[in-house]
């Protein structure tokens, strides 16, 4: 059982703390609600780009990486659709010096052209590496933009193109910091060793002064449902055959959502998965297979993708994970196989979260989507999970009107 404790600033700044005194580290965890699903769909990929900008100096600091490592400490930083999120883990003895840093960035950034030009330069080399010149860096592209009609998914995190990284100025870089860099749209966590007296005080010290900003309302368009199978073939020079499938699902906060995470474990982790188990070892129709959930805020997406074995046509594995599909559609999953998985995930909730920093970071995000405590819950919800409830998701999610199909060919 993990305890939390809460306070709020006048700013409106949220801070959930958890002490932990078997570390002599703590970690501050910072979350901005802020991710690509908030970008203008003209000026894509400035939430990634921001989380290169909150390294490149604040308004009182040229430097943040520096101060952290002269005080025993590492830092890093992550983006995805739907928020950002910056730690940085600190011996306790030297922990102020974690609130210094992230507050002053909190309060403005340095906004110097040098910086600008650096970070952009970085972002753009990377859109290169690992979308442009990358075997399957497109697919994630192309999967969104077939799914997504009018919601901003229909991009992944590095944004649309690198135009719209390569033309962003100054002006534009200002003003999403300022409408989305604010104490009253983030959330503070702080785990390891220190007492929740001394995190406040910290906090109002150094976070305090910061003033409350104007965030907008998110008022984002709502995807309408799909009707049809949707397809799309395309040809790269890459070196297997592969096929990606994709079904709308619930988004993170919905009473589902732990349903459709466990159908993928169902049919992909571990050796002794079915589609593991039936398309490489037995039928031997793929080198590769896969499933996942994008766990995002809105309505997101579950996944299968496969990498053909020598000499297989990708019909004949789309053929043969609908089969496999139809099973958890017809059959209840038997108890043995939702125990094993139910049991991978207390595992790994108990293993993950004895971490401090992986502590800090899961209660951020859980006070985000509900309350921080909630984190308490999820083994149960998984373990509340039926065969029957298992099925009847299944029934609705693994249709063709509610599936996209790419296939990625390999250049003959």
């Amino acid at each position: 059982m993990i305890h939390v404790n809460h306070y709020t600033l006048s700013n409106g700044l949220r801070i959930i703390h958890n002490e932990d005194n078997s570390t002599q580290m703590v970690a501050l965890n910072l979350l901005y609600d802020v991710g690509a699903r908030d970008e203008n769909p003209d000026h894509t990929g400035f939430a990634h780009l921001f989380e290169h900008l909150m390294f490149g100096g604040s308004i009182n600091i040229d430097d943040y990486d520096t101060p952290v490592q002269n005080a025993g400490g590492e830092d890093n930083a992550w983006t995805n659709n739907d928020i950002t999120n910056y730690y940085v883990t600190l011996p306790y003895q030297n922990i102020e010096t974690g609130f210094w840093l992230e507050s002053d960035r909190m309060l403005s950034l340095s906004f110097s052209t040098q910086s600008l030009e650096i970070q952009r330069q970085v972002v753009i080399e990377e859109f290169k590496q690992r979308n442009l010149n990358q075997p399957y860096g497109d697919a994630n592209h192309l999967m969104r933009k077939m799914a997504y009609s009018c919601h901003p998914y229909q991009w992944p995190t590095i944004g649309k193109e690198i135009s719209h990284i390569a033309n962003a100025t100054m002006d534009e870089v200002k003003d999403f910091f300022y409408r989305f860099y604010a104490p009253n749209n983030a959330i503070l966590s702080i785990s390891g060793h220190i007492t929740f007296e001394e995190a406040v005080r910290l906090s109002e010290k150094w976070f305090g002064p910061i003033p409350k900003r104007n965030v907008a309302i998110r008022n984002l368009p709502k995807e309408p449902v799909q009707t049809a199978i949707r397809r799309q073939t395309v040809e790269r020079n890459v070196p297997i055959d592969t096929i990606y499938m994709s079904f709308h699902m619930c988004n993170r906060i919905h009473k589902d959502y732990h349903v459709y995470d466990l159908l993928t474990d169902i049919l992909s982790s571990g050796r002794s998965s079915r589609l593991v188990q039936h398309l490489i070892r037995e039928k031997k129709l793929v080198t590769g297979v896969d499933s996942y959930i994008s766990g995002s805020l809105d309505e997101g997406l579950l996944q299968i993708t496969g990498k053909m074995a020598p000499g297989v046509t990708l019909e004949e594995a789309e053929q043969a994970i609908w089969e496999e599909l139809e099973q958890l559609k017809t059959i209840p999953i038997e108890e043995n196989e939702l125990e094993k998985v139910k049991n991978r995930y207390e595992s790994d909730q108990i293993f993950n979260n004895i971490n401090y920093l992986t502590r800090a970071t899961n209660m951020a995000f859980f006070e985000l989507i509900g309350k921080a405590e909630d984190i308490n819950q999820e083994v149960n919800k998984y373990r509340a999970i039926t065969a029957e409830r298992a099925m009847h998701i299944a029934q609705k999610t693994f249709v063709p009107e509610n599936c996209c199909i790419l296939y990625y060919k390999a250049i003959q």
